[in-house]
């Protein structure tokens, strides 16, 4: 689940035409940042290169006005057949979700919003996390392209209060397939009693996981509140039915707790939970109790491995520092992990994770190092505190693989060694970005193959110049030598008018255009025609 190659695109087939392009293969993203191992990379871009990326050739194509603020990633399904509307055929299609409810399918040449059916009214969040819009639409939803089904998770208001339900929509007229499932759970505490799922406390912002034939969503809390009712809870649906898995994942199982603080919140800055080779997902918990952190009945502060089916933890890394993490609120689950392509050599399965102490850990996915004194992992390297996540792609130069990080404000290129024990060594960093609220920002990367790879990255917002702060778009170039990675491309590219909350915003590169949503719009970045008066 990922990318896919579909038809040429319009704007392709007339640059075909005039004999400016050779024909490239379309490109679909349907998850949280790229593929199921979060890599964010998609190297099957055959226009968009170092050479062509900078303020002469590139800008602005398309602002597109959404009706609310933008807290999940934008999705991309070429060749899509639209069944209702004004604009029934065939589009290429970037489907857009927002706290507003609205879901927008937009045509990614023209702009033009093809369909934006509204799925009830958002919820009025808990005062504790400052001013905030209302929420609606939080996560970044996923698409089966094998059945043209888009599953979303949506928080409205009901007559009875705040409740989740899950949608399994059809593509082309973004219609429910099956009836929406009403989001419940409940799971027994370690006293024997039972504990419910409770709509009003959870958070529910990581990008949602298609993998297994299941959907999984992940729940956090709304900035620490009521942390004697929030938890962190993994759930799963049957694609098919949107049946419930029986079983799910409750990360904090005590009964009690000091001042009734439990938590252990999965959240990750809207990183979406990884799934690997075999079907096992992988998330980052954050901060609970610092005195009943177990690694069993409860994992704070920890990368938690569990199965397919939510029925057993099968692994964990929990930093040695996990009490005093827990003590200042310096969250692990800030950022969320990454799992690398197979490697060569006798450790194929690595994985990285970052979090707000700033501290990048690479490890081994098949033992990932549990909890002792000592850190029992590959590696670990300073990157700048991360409510972030990294990416990867392999450098032409070498053939090597290369780790992307976003701590602090610096994009930061590390190669993978693999000979021996594995390990991580610094190539190059770019100079301070754009920064607003908190650490560290998301990046994703393009690439022909292997060849002409372009790092994208978008700030957080900057404040202080008004009530609409501007998010900007960077891109760098990783080919070149040296120590200091040579910035290609920055632009405003949206708006943040909500200084209380980050803005997690993931740049979207794909068949030539870079799809950027914030707040109330999505901007549309590509090649400028010969002649071409858009900046």
């Amino acid at each position: 689940m990922g990318i896919r190659h579909l038809r040429p695109s319009a704007w392709l087939a007339s640059q075909i035409v005039a004999g400016t392009l050779l024909v490239p293969a379309q490109t679909a993203i349907t998850t949280y940042h790229y593929d199921n191992h979060r890599t964010g990379w998609n190297q099957n871009e055959a226009v968009l290169t170092p050479a062509n990326v900078n303020a002469k050739s590139f800008g602005l194509l398309q602002t597109v006005a959404l009706d609310a603020q933008v807290d999940g990633q934008p999705l991309v399904v070429p060749g899509v057949l639209i069944t209702s509307g004004n604009y029934q055929g065939k589009h290429d299609v970037v489907y857009v979700a927002t706290e507003g409810n609205t879901i927008y399918a937009v045509d990614a040449e023209t702009g033009a919003v093809l369909l934006s059916p509204n799925f009830g009214t958002p919820v009025t969040p808990p005062s504790a996390c400052g001013p905030s819009p209302r929420l609606g639409i939080h996560s970044t939803p996923v698409i089966d392209s094998s059945s043209n089904t888009m599953y979303v998770v949506i928080y409205s208001t009901d007559s009875t209060g705040p409740a989740y339900r899950i949608h399994a929509l059809d593509l082309g007229s973004l219609t429910d397939k099956l009836t929406p499932q009403l989001v419940a759970a409940s799971h027994t505490l370690t006293d024997g009693s039972t504990f419910a799922f409770n709509a009003i406390y959870q958070r529910q912002r990581p990008a949602l996981l298609l993998a297994n034939g299941n959907v999984y969503a992940a729940f956090g809390s709304f900035c620490d509140a009521q942390a004697n009712f929030s938890r962190g809870w993994l759930l799963g649906w049957s694609t098919a039915s949107l049946t419930p898995l029986p079983p799910n994942q409750l990360v904090d199982t005590q009964s009690a707790s000091p001042n009734s603080y439990f938590l252990s919140s999965i959240w990750m800055s809207g990183y979406g939970p990884a799934a690997d080779d075999s079907g096992n997902i992988l998330f980052v918990t954050g901060n609970s109790q610092y005195l009943t952190y177990d690694g069993i009945t409860n994992i704070q502060e920890s990368v938690v491995k569990v199965s397919s089916t939510l029925n057993a933890t099968l692994d964990l890394f929990t930093p040695s520092n996990q009490d005093s993490l827990d003590l200042g609120d310096v969250d692990f689950g800030s950022g969320g992990v990454m799992l690398l392509p197979d490697q060569p050599g006798s450790t194929p399965h690595l994985a990285v994770a970052a979090g707000k102490a700033g501290v990048m850990f690479l490890m081994n996915e098949d033992n990932l190092g549990g909890y002792s004194t000592k850190n029992k992992v590959l590696g670990s390297y300073s990157i700048g505190p991360c409510w972030c996540g990294e990416s990867y792609f392999v450098d032409p130069r070498d053939g090597a693989a290369r780790v992307v990080s976003s701590g602090g404000r610096s994009v930061k290129v590390w190669k993978v060694h693999t000979s021996s024990t594995p390990l991580l060594s610094g190539v190059s960093s770019s100079a301070a970005i754009a920064g607003g609220k908190d650490s560290g920002f998301f990046t994703s990367v393009s690439s022909n193959g292997n060849g002409n790879p372009v790092i994208w990255a978008l700030s957080r917002p900057v404040f202080g110049f008004g009530s609409n702060a501007a998010i900007y778009l960077y891109a760098f170039n990783p080919e070149l030598s040296g120590a200091t990675l040579k910035q290609i491309f920055r632009a405003a590219a949206g708006a943040w008018p909500n200084p209380g909350n980050n803005s997690n915003q993931v740049p979207v590169v794909a068949n030539g255009e870079v799809f950027v949503a914030s707040s109330r719009q999505l901007q549309i970045f590509g090649l400028k025609a010969p002649g071409s008066k858009k900046k």
